[in-house]
């Protein structure tokens, strides 16, 4: 295997300590070490643990992580500020706590605008300097790596650039390896970083390291820009989590570093687990993986319009910017309305559907147009397309079971209470079965009294399990009319589904979804069609 990449340039993750910042995120200490494994395995330099010594629960964190992390790839990181005025770094105790932690690398933040130095440390700017230098001199003399955070640095230096590079100068004169200009505000555009970065490398020689918020949506524009400009340190949270509207995300700035800059930021084969990485993080952090989000969302490389599926038939890279695999990604046909003959058919092969018989694919194709204006929609309900594609390829509706009648009733008690419950008439295998079943709500109700009616015929369906359910009202089509669409997502343990039912209620648009959901799970079982 290549070797991984050397210290000439650095990827920082910080998402443990400014991604945990933003609103939503609360991580515990075992969702810290699970997150740091993950980015480890992602192949970063360095991951920001937090601030031992300003909570309990990153100081538990650092100590943990000494016994539980067996990082392959990065180093941990502890993050804190420089010592305070009218004391020393030796006796200062948030600095001992640094030291305490074990951490082989430690990122100083400093104050690098005057008016944060006089107002919010009240303190001399002279003063703000030799806390930069005794702070960092005393942890290189401990045997740390030292790393400074310029905070408000782009910020400062329009105010006052020679006072903003004097805090650059002193990081750089007592040791720190790297000075990290911190766009705090996230108020720069790309030009205006890219200059002062240039600016600051001249004027101080100090290697310089970028950290972007996103408050202008440029965070990862500004990084590059920074890179463009001689910055060799980009600072970066998973998935652009972070304070406000978040950071610069980690993901899209390797992408561009390694496929599009063409330097190798990652161990070989690591760039592979991107999308994995991104979703599995996402997870741990409690919030959905973003649909749309670049290289690694689901609609990353997911094409609707005809045209779009004209030409990825003939070559996927006229429509495409990287090959999907690269990321751990891959292409999806999405079958809508907007579709044509080319995005069926491929949609079709994704499938494992041979639709170059033109009779075949034209109905397929009138079909879901006509459906799709009814009110369904495909492009996020699979499994029903692909019983769409089941009927047209047999010629009629393959079926598990024939349903007679259902209803479901929600009565109203006099305590407040309510009551639901459904029942089943249907047809499996010959027999006539009439069930019926109680929930927390009518959809719920039928849902049990459709499993009741059918899992003694079918066993496999005991392993089915509703894990996501979405109610959409369209628009009426008739005075105050209006159209129900449900969309049911579907998991059998080692995989999920999405199916889609319409109708001029909820309950009589989710009796559709569960229908192809219950079909489709005993399709995936192997179990073969009764009509």
């Amino acid at each position: 295997m290549t070797a991984a990449p050397d210290d000439s340039f650095h990827v920082f993750d910080t998402t443990l300590r400014d991604g945990a910042q933003r609103e939503g995120i609360n991580l515990t200490v075992a969702d810290k070490l699970t997150i740091a494994r993950h980015l480890d395995d992602f192949g970063v330099g360095f991951i920001e643990g937090g601030w031992p010594g300003a909570n309990p629960r990153d100081t538990e964190f650092f100590a943990r992580a000494a016994t539980e992390l067996d990082l392959k790839h990065a180093q941990l990181v502890a993050f804190g500020a420089t010592r305070r005025a009218g004391t020393t770094a030796a006796e200062d105790p948030q600095v001992k706590a640094l030291l305490a932690s074990g951490a082989p690398v430690i990122t100083l933040v400093a104050k690098s605008h005057d008016r944060h130095v006089e107002l919010a440390l009240r303190t001399t700017l002279e003063e703000n300097l030799e806390m930069v230098r005794d702070t960092v001199r005393h942890l290189r003399e401990q045997g740390r790596r030292v790393f400074v955070d310029c905070e408000h640095f782009f910020d400062g230096h329009r105010a006052d650039a020679e006072y903003a590079e004097a805090v650059v100068r002193a990081a750089h004169g007592a040791g720190a390896d790297v000075v990290v200009l911190c766009d705090t505000n996230g108020g720069m555009l790309p030009g205006e970083v890219r200059d002062v970065v240039a600016q600051v490398l001249a004027r101080t020689g100090a290697r310089l390291g970028i950290h972007a918020q996103d408050d202008t949506g440029c965070a990862v524009a500004n990084t590059l820009a920074a890179v463009d400009a001689g910055a060799t340190h980009v600072q970066c949270t998973a998935n652009g989590y972070g304070e406000r509207v978040g950071n610069a995300n980690l993901f899209p700035v390797v992408a561009a570093l390694e496929l599009k800059y063409g330097r190798r930021v990652l161990p070989e084969g690591c760039l592979a687990e991107m999308t994995r990485i991104s979703h599995a993080i996402a997870e741990v952090v409690n919030l959905a993986p973003s649909t749309h989000q670049p290289y690694v969302g689901v609609s990353a490389f997911a094409h609707k319009a005809g045209l779009h599926a004209s030409a990825i038939k003939v070559d996927p890279g006229l429509y495409q910017h990287i090959t999907p695999e690269l990321v751990g990604n891959s292409m999806r046909m999405l079958v809508s309305d907007m579709a044509g003959r080319a995005s069926i058919e491929l949609k079709g092969k994704e499938l494992g559907y041979d639709l170059s018989d033109r009779d075949l694919l034209g109905r397929v194709v009138a079909r879901v147009k006509e459906r799709e204006n009814a009110g369904y929609t495909y492009e996020a309900a699979d499994a029903s397309f692909e019983l769409l594609l089941r009927d047209e390829v047999a010629g009629r509706r393959e079926r598990f079971f024939r349903p007679e009648s259902w209803r479901a009733i929600v009565e109203e008690r006099p305590d407040g209470s309510h009551a639901n419950e459904a029942t089943v008439k249907l047809w499996a295998k010959g027999e006539r079965i009439v069930a019926t079943g109680e929930g927390n709500g009518p959809v719920n109700a039928l849902d049990r009294a459709l499993r009741v009616a059918l899992e003694r015929i079918f066993p496999q369906l005991a392993k089915l399990e509703l894990v996501d359910y979405k109610v959409r009202i369209l628009e009426g089509r008739r005075g105050t009319e209006s159209v129900t669409r449900v969309l049911v997502e579907t998991s059998d343990g080692s995989g999920e589904w999405s199916t889609v039912g319409v109708g001029p209620n909820v309950i009589a648009a989710s009796w559709q979804a569960l229908e192809d959901a219950y079909t489709y799970g005993l399709i995936r079982a192997g179990v073969l069609p009764t009509e």
